[in-house]
């Protein structure tokens, strides 16, 4: 397991790789942003854009999102993965941000996660992103690229990925780090080959020094 300073130094190396790392999906307010991490599960930032570009066109606020019916919601997000649950979601989130929080996107964890399709990650994205509350969401490439490096265990379910990263960085690293940890992940130690060889990080990463013995170069 990597220590507290080893888990700073691989967050100031990917930082080095990736200076202009950030959210990828494109939003105009908090509520876009909302809507935009709702519709990327399982889904690519790319593909969700694509779609937002017409869709955040339509659709400005809840009420918008309301006033047609799931069907047509449904056509609008056709092309993304589940978006039959999403199109739910997306119209049970609009109904409450109405009914409960005056239209707004609440700023909590607890009331983020009380909205449909709203899970731990999500809360966690909004609230760095949209708000500047420190918080690490740990989506797939924060999960692979903490497991590989050794930063935590390879059993660790999300959430102890997620309090093992707080407690190895500094508070005011959390969100930059998320965002240096995807861009990392998604460019560089890809979930199929990851370039190793090349990586400025493979004197420290267990899962890297196993595929230079296997892969036969230097680690």
């Amino acid at each position: 397991m990597l220590s507290n300073k080893q888990t700073v130094l691989c967050i100031e190396e990917m930082a080095k790789m990736f200076p202009a790392a950030h959210c990828e999906l494109v939003h105009k307010n908090t509520f876009e942003l909302l809507v935009a991490v709702v519709l990327s599960a399982q889904c690519t930032d790319v593909l969700v854009n694509r779609v937002t570009a017409s869709l955040f066109e339509k659709y400005h606020r809840p009420e918008d999102y309301l006033a047609v019916s799931l069907d047509e919601l449904m056509d609008d997000i056709r092309s993304i993965g589940l978006y039959r649950n999403k199109a739910k979601n997306i119209q049970g989130l609009s109904q409450k941000l109405l009914t409960e929080f005056n239209g707004e996107v609440p700023q909590t964890h607890a009331e983020l996660e009380s909205l449909p399709g709203v899970g731990r990650k999500t809360a966690n994205v909004v609230l760095s992103v949209g708000f500047g509350v420190p918080a690490i969401a740990v989506d797939t490439h924060v999960e692979r690229i903490s497991k590989r490096l050794g930063i935590c265990r390879w059993k660790d379910s999300v959430v102890e990925v997620e309090e093992t990263l707080k407690r190895k960085l500094p508070e005011e690293l959390w969100s930059d780090a998320h965002h240096y940890m995807i861009f990392f992940g998604r460019y560089h130690c890809k979930a199929r080959n990851p370039e190793c060889p090349t990586c400025p990080l493979l004197y420290l990463c267990r899962e890297g020094k196993k595929q230079a013995k296997v892969r036969g170069f230097d680690g």
